[in-house]
């Protein structure tokens, strides 16, 4: 990866949502490959975090709700966000 590359990515927030309808999801973020850690293992599946109250939220299996998105569960601990 060269220096120009990381000088165009836009810098990681504070709390971020993989679902456009959602305020909290940044399409220029996504237009990068995020990594998430939680608890210093990697994660493939959150949906959505916040870095400063240490949560994320990923489905909870193959359950919908009525409009069939993907019920979600929060999980609490360290958080880490970070482009790979």
């Amino acid at each position: 990866m060269t220096t120009n590359e990381t000088a165009l990515r836009p810098t990681l927030p504070d709390h971020l949502s993989a679902d456009a309808h959602s305020p909290h999801f940044v399409a220029a973020v996504f237009e990068h490959d995020v990594g998430i850690r939680l608890n210093d293992k990697e994660r493939g599946d959150v949906q959505e975090y916040c870095l400063s109250e240490g949560w994320v939220k990923v489905p909870a299996g193959k359950a919908r709700d009525r409009k069939g998105n993907p019920l979600l569960i929060k999980l609490k601990g360290k958080v880490e966000a970070y482009y790979r």
